[in-house]
């Protein structure tokens, strides 16, 4: 089904892979038939990625890219923070398209006027700088941008980790608002030149395998093992020719879930038909490889032998075919119940054994969703499986939620939304909160099977911290609809596959035109930006002094953290235009302990840099003080700042929402460590809010929760481009050991230095 290649190897004429080794030339020699075959560093240069990074280079160097990007993205939950940083850092207008969608805080009784002051405030924003405003449920963010902004061979930026439109011949990348705000502020996105990974795809996919199949057998082979990690995957071989747009899509939305830096595919007349049914003819390119192209290393996938699959709680890596766990149902329920542990911490009973019903696993909950499940091909093939079929009035329910209105439009249009609700499903507008667990919660103890992006704990609305659980498996739209079809019941597309109707779409471009708003290039200075009593300021953050001290205030020793546990997502993103408030949340679902120990600290900071000493909130600190003063020259209360810091084995997996970092900071953050990040878009989000980003890969760590750590010479290390810093664990006798920063640019030394990126650019 899926194998990975041990090296590197040759592409000959976008078909013929030749593995790296000591043969390989001659044997691309024998195939070309003369001397197209190239050195290795210069066949890396026929990759599509290579030439598109180049494209979009603005440094004189190919090894560290300065990228200017074509469009930008955001969505409601993270585009006041951005536009709110760029006013802050001197925004006067918007040098590119940026897009201002609004699919996740759509649902307006949440907290209150707080979700539609903030797309009041995107509108008033748009308008005075030149944007474009989708208003709610019109589109989720990535299904407008297919619709309206991928262009062949550009690239597009968004603030969401989903932004891959790589099969439309867009090379997307999702990242925190602070990487967003570069760009609108005219700066570069900075980043090594990545390694190409090909995704080699052969073969046809049997009826009733899905997209989100292949995605999952994809991501199940590479995701542990780092096998694409920061990488780009760029998808080749003859299998692409025997899958459709939607097809195509559907799987490289997945691609972010494998932890990559951004995807790519070749495109062909299949690609340039799906620009033509939207009406944009003009933004298709050719793209494919060069003769003779050499990867980094290779994942062939025979798209023949992929099975219907299913991603058990608690991450999109925990693959099983559907048939594996029909046939071996304890002992995979088993396996996730234990595999939970660790991922619940134990907070909580989890059991899914008592969905065993004669035999057979009981769902109680479909949903078809969002940017990797709402597309038309989609929901058009789970109501072939539905026709006739009743998903029956005991606890199981479905919902479909269309990408875009004009899916919608379309499905009323050809009977489709009459077929769903026929059969008991309810059809929804475009929306995220399934994704992220602010839509359709489950009751408490109940598993959801969605084709939607993640999986992860609370991603379906439960609250550990109030007893509330239930649990998220990711599976295809057609494998949901089968389910559904036999009233709950756990079942595979490929055991009863219907009569598909094979429907054509018809794009309505008319529904955008009456409704979106689109000032790009047509800016207002003049219009006021309409603001809600939930919007607010980024509160001031200081530079780095000369010394820290670090107090450890949490200690994570999950293989992986999650952003959601970070900053859980669902009912905390309605705040995300109030810094302050939303800090309030901070590992809430993993430490709750967390705040009130990371506001002591930052307590006791306010009184240094007032010329007190903090020993009325933290007694031992005046004590450590006098101690410092006689063991290091030149330490003072002036020049030693006091900050939290947490530790993580592997913290920043999943969403791009640069919270996960800006919380720690507002709180008085000014580190992580960690053995090491999980995604680059984490690390970044550190960077941008200052925050130093520490590397210290040893399993056994110096210190623990509570400790307090010193870190003298911290600014002159890090100007200094020093390799490795000291640090000292005070209420340890000071014991000392080295922690790494890892690469670092000028610019992000700079950032760190003036204490954030807001700073970074006011200070410019």
């Amino acid at each position: 089904m899926v194998e990975l290649f041990d090296g590197g190897a040759y592409l000959v004429d976008g078909y013929q892979l030749i593995p790296d080794g000591p043969d390989a030339i001659d044997e691309v020699v024998k195939l070309v038939g003369d001397k197209r075959a190239l050195l290795k560093d210069e066949a890396k240069k026929n990759t599509i990625a290579y030439n598109i990074l180049k494209e979009h280079n603005t440094s004189d160097s190919m090894e560290k890219l300065k990228i200017k990007f074509d469009k930008l993205t955001s969505h409601d939950i993270t585009f006041v923070g951005i536009i709110q940083t760029a006013r802050a850092s001197g925004l006067e207008k918007f040098p590119i398209p940026y897009v201002l969608t609004n699919c996740h805080n759509s649902l307006c009784a949440v907290g209150g006027t707080i979700n539609e002051d903030d797309h009041m405030f995107g509108l008033s924003c748009a308008k005075k700088y030149g944007g474009i405003y989708v208003p709610p449920h019109q589109a989720v963010i990535h299904q407008y941008a297919r619709e309206q902004l991928a262009e062949g061979g550009k690239m597009i930026l968004g603030s969401d980790s989903h932004t891959r439109y790589g099969a439309l011949g867009t090379m997307a990348i999702g990242e925190g608002g602070g990487e967003l705000v570069k760009q609108l502020l005219e700066q570069t996105y900075d980043v090594d030149m990545p390694g190409v990974v090909g995704i080699y795809l052969e073969g046809m996919p049997e009826k009733g395998v899905g997209p989100q199949d292949v995605a999952l057998a994809i991501i199940g082979a590479v995701f542990e093992n780092g096998y694409v990690k920061n990488k780009v995957m760029e998808f080749v071989g003859p299998g692409i020719a025997n899958l459709s747009a939607e097809y195509r899509i559907g799987i490289d939305v997945m691609t972010t879930e494998t932890t990559c830096l951004t995807s790519i595919w070749r495109t062909d007349e299949e690609i340039r038909h799906y620009y033509s049914d939207h009406d944009r003819i003009e933004a298709y390119d050719h793209l494919e490889p060069g003769d003779v192209t050499y990867y980094d290393g290779i994942v062939k996938v025979d798209l023949s032998k992929v099975k219907p699959m299913i991603a058990m709680p608690f991450h999109p890596s925990n693959v099983y075919t559907i048939e594996e766990v029909k046939a071996n149902l304890s002992d995979v329920l088993h396996d996730v119940e234990e595999r939970a542990k660790i991922s619940l911490d134990n907070k909580i009973e989890f059991s899914l054994k008592d969905k065993i019903r004669d035999g057979k696993l009981y769902v109680d909950q479909g949903i078809i969703a969002g940017c990797a499940g709402g597309g038309f091909e989609n929901i058009c093939e789970a109501a072939d499986y539905l026709r006739g079929h009743y998903i029956g009035n005991d606890a199981f329910t479905m919902s479909v939620y269309p990408a875009s209105t004009p899916i919608y439009m379309e499905l009323a249009k050809n009977g489709v939304l009459a077929e769903l609700m026929q059969s008991g499903v309810i059809v929804k507008t475009a929306f995220c909160g399934p994704c992220f667990g602010a839509g359709d919660t489950p009751a408490n103890g109940a598993f959801s099977i969605r084709h939607s992006t993640r999986n992860f704990p609370n991603r379906e609305g439960s609250k550990i911290q109030n007893g509330q659980i239930s649990s998220v498996a990711l599976m295809d739209a057609r494998s949901i609809a089968a389910t559904a079809a036999n009233q709950g019941f756990l079942t595979g597309a490929d055991e009863d596959i219907p009569i598909f109707e094979h429907r054509s779409y018809f794009f309505d471009k008319t529904i955008y035109a009456n409704r979106v708003y689109n000032g790009w290039g047509d800016p207002h200075p003049e219009v006021d930006i309409q603001f809600g009593p939930n919007i607010k300021d980024w509160p001031e953050m200081v530079g780095l002094t000369d010394n820290l001290i670090l107090r450890i205030v949490s200690e994570i020793h999950d293989p992986v953290t999650t952003t959601d546990e970070l900053i859980p997502s669902g009912e905390t993103s309605s705040f995300r235009s109030n810094p302050l408030g939303l800090a309030e949340f901070t590992l809430s679902r993993k430490d709750p302990e967390y705040v009130g120990k990371a506001k002591q600290v930052h307590e006791a900071e306010l009184l240094r840099e007032k010329g007190e000493l903090p020993d009325s909130v933290l007694p031992e600190l005046a004590g450590y003080l006098s101690q410092l003063t006689d063991n290091f020259d030149d330490v003072t209360l002036e020049n030693t700042g006091i900050g939290s810091a947490i530790y993580a084995v592997k913290p920043g997996d999943g969403s791009a929402r640069e919270q996960a970092a800006s919380c720690q900071k507002v709180l008085g953050g000014w580190a992580n460590f960690a053995k090491e990040y999980a995604t680059k878009r984490y690390r970044s989000n550190l960077i941008n809010w200052g925050m130093l980003p520490f590397v210290f890969p040893n399993d056994k760590l110096p210190f623990a929760n509570g400790d307090y750590i010193f870190i003298p010479e911290i600014k002159k290390a890090i100007r200094e481009k020093k390799e490795y810093v000291d640090c000292y664990v005070i209420n340890k006798g000071f014991e000392r050991f080295k922690v790494t920063l890892g690469e670092l640019t000028d610019d992000e030394r700079d950032i760190i230095i003036e204490g954030c990126l807001i700073n970074y650019n006011r200070n410019k």
